[in-house]
């Protein structure tokens, strides 16, 4: 009797998590995108060479957009760019505004709020300032003073970073779609911050400007796109398709592409 009982226990564990396993691949986002046919991806536009709005066309380019443009043609879905801002990232995710965003810095506050997928880029943090002020910096510990004035951009990783890296300096946060990077140029202020990818687009675009000379990066930080915490299907989809996709060297050949490897 009593192994019949632990039978039929066993049965109704395997038959409840069966059905939990099928109700939670139905809610899940990759149902709901297959089903619509549309992949919403929210994007800032304002992170070269990851993501950038070109202005004369109206489209979205950069590495990122190259990834889930791959995503959504291996899924054989219409792909929808929603625009965002850094400050309201998460809360679209979290809203439901968009199933995915382009990639973001591994962050503790965030990681508290909503998923991050497995990464697929490291950056690191540098500081940048006008060729004409260079004299003035050598390394990190020059631009945390007092005199010395910090631009970042609201709601990024990099502004969580000034306030860490920079505690006697003057900080200033200017909201999207304002930069940080343009308060230099326009000189109301005198450094920034940003990933050494974005720097290295910015000396070539502004001849002006100069990456500071530190011995080198600090924050070492991965890459990857954010999503519901709560959705491991959909976790689980995109974490194999980025291992299939590095495995086969298609970010290495989209970072020759957008000259962040030789």
């Amino acid at each position: 009797m009593l192994k019949i009982q632990t039978l039929l226990a066993t049965v109704t564990l395997l038959t409840v998590g069966l059905f939990t396993s099928a109700h939670a691949a139905d809610e899940s986002r990759l149902n709901k995108i297959l089903s619509s046919g549309e992949l919403r991806v929210g994007t800032t536009g304002d992170w070269n060479p990851m993501t950038v709005k070109n202005t004369t066309t109206g489209n979205y380019e950069g590495f990122d957009i190259d990834v889930v443009t791959e995503l959504a043609k291996d899924m054989g879905v219409k792909l929808t760019f929603v625009p965002t801002d850094w400050k309201t990232l998460i809360n679209g995710v979290v809203a439901n505004k968009y199933d995915m965003t382009t990639s973001a810095s591994l962050n503790p506050k965030r990681m508290a709020v909503a998923g991050y997928t497995q990464s697929y880029y490291n950056v690191g943090t540098v500081p940048l300032t006008l060729k004409k002020h260079l004299d003035k910096f050598n390394s990190w510990n020059d631009i945390n003073k007092a005199d010395v004035s910090v631009a970042t951009t609201l709601g990024t990783v990099q502004e969580q970073q000034a306030k860490e890296y920079f505690p006697l300096a003057q900080l200033k946060s200017v909201e999207a779609p304002a930069r940080d990077f343009q308060e230099v140029l326009s000189g109301r202020a005198m450094v920034h911050i940003t990933s050494n990818v974005e720097a290295a687009t910015l000396v070539q675009k502004y001849e002006q400007m100069a990456i500071v000379p530190v011995k080198e990066a600090r924050s070492p930080t991965p890459l990857a796109m954010l999503i519901a915490q709560d959705d491991q299907v959909w976790i689980n989809y995109l974490n194999h398709w980025i291992e299939l996709k590095k495995t086969q060297g298609f970010f290495n050949k989209l970072a020759v592409k957008w000259k962040l490897a030789e």
